[in-house]
């Protein structure tokens, strides 16, 4: 009995000591703020753009229709070929109008033969002279008649009205066309310059009227920056373009205004009907502005960790004006000197115990463009 109740007093403080180990073991690890990196709100002056789709046409875009009637016999160019003012493009079947000019021809011999016999018999008296003057009024409709035949058959003949180059080509080989085709067989097109068309609403319209100089309208589109254009792929065309021509009036139907503008195309790399965006130039000055990197997004709106005290990171919301070179505008919400989490914002949760990192703000955001360099 005494051995057995030796050995019970052994064990007892064993497992006391093991439970303890184990408690000891599981004890939550204390840890500090977590380190953040931290960048201040900025201010700086900044260029945008005000986006716009375009189409694009030629300066000068002239249609080839068919001035007389006929069977297309040859195609003598391509589409995208360049071709030159007076040259040859398509040629019409003239077998028929050969044969109108044969009975022209004979028309004529026919009214001068008998100019011919009258002569001689009013010369006699045996005959008024209104048989000669009829006859030969008869030998003048006759001629015309041979020049018109004559004329179709050069229309036969279609040539370019333009230099320039060819559009797509509607109808071939063996179509029937005349003047009053639903087509024109195709458009030559001069693309030395473009027009690139767009519009604005009412309201970017004005406010770009206000910020340009200038009293009268004619002033303002003199003084209207140089604008861009963007390509269908994409990539930015490398010359720039300038507005000439406004309507100055609100299309009731779209409640837009048109507006042109010009861009010079040596290359011809801007095609007749292809599409781009215009780029309009906006100076943004003294914005504050915040990295987008340092931003996220919960259900439509924009969030940043805002830094209180130095010591403490809580989610607020701001307004934004725009988004430029991968920073955002705000309208509201911070001020310059404010301090927000410059990464990583996305990954915290409510109101954050931290310890801030600061870091410059062109390393967070360094495609900052400003006006003036």
């Amino acid at each position: 009995m005494k051995s057995n109740f030796i050995y019970g007093l052994i064990t007892i403080p064993i497992l006391m000591v093991s439970c303890g180990q184990n408690k000891q073991s599981q004890a939550p690890q204390m840890s500090g703020p977590t380190p953040m990196p931290v960048v201040e709100v900025a201010q700086r002056t900044i260029q945008g753009y005000d986006s716009y789709p375009a189409r694009i046409e030629g300066t000068i875009n002239s249609e080839v229709i068919a001035k007389t009637s006929g069977y297309i016999t040859n195609v003598l160019v391509d589409e995208g070929q360049f071709v030159r003012k007076g040259q040859l493009l398509f040629k019409l079947e003239t077998q028929s109008l050969s044969e109108d000019a044969k009975a022209a021809q004979a028309a004529i011999s026919a009214a001068q033969v008998r100019i011919d016999q009258l002569q001689p018999l009013v010369k006699q008296n045996i005959i008024s002279n209104t048989e000669l003057e009829a006859a030969k009024a008869q030998l003048a409709q006759a001629k015309a008649r041979y020049q018109g035949v004559l004329a179709n058959i050069g229309y036969a003949n279609i040539k370019s009205p333009i230099d320039g180059y060819v559009g797509f080509i509607n109808y071939r080989n063996g179509i029937l066309v005349s003047p009053a085709s639903p087509l024109p067989i195709t458009i030559i097109s001069e693309t030395n310059n473009v027009y690139a068309y767009f519009s604005l609403n009412e309201v970017d319209y004005l406010d770009f009227l206000q910020r340009t100089p200038g009293k009268t309208l004619e002033d303002k589109i003199k003084n209207f920056p140089p604008v861009k254009l963007q390509l269908s792929n994409g990539e930015m065309y490398a010359l720039d373009g300038h507005i000439k021509t406004v309507t100055a009036q609100i299309d009731p139907s779209t409640g837009t205004v048109s507006f042109r503008a010009t861009f010079p195309n040596p290359n011809h790399l801007l095609a007749n009907g292809s599409s781009g965006v215009i780029m309009i130039p906006k100076t943004y000055s003294n914005a504050v502005i915040v990295p987008e990197l340092s931003s996220y997004e919960q259900q439509g709106r924009t969030y940043v960790y805002k830094v209180i005290g130095d010591t403490v990171a809580e989610p607020i919301v701001i307004d934004e004006i725009t988004r430029i070179d991968n920073n955002i505008l705000v309208k509201d919400g911070l001020s310059v000197g404010d301090k927000i989490i410059s990464a990583g914002a996305d990954r915290l949760h409510g109101r954050t115990p931290i310890k801030p990192m600061p870091v410059p703000y062109d390393s967070v955001s360094s495609s900052i463009k400003p006006i003036f360099r």
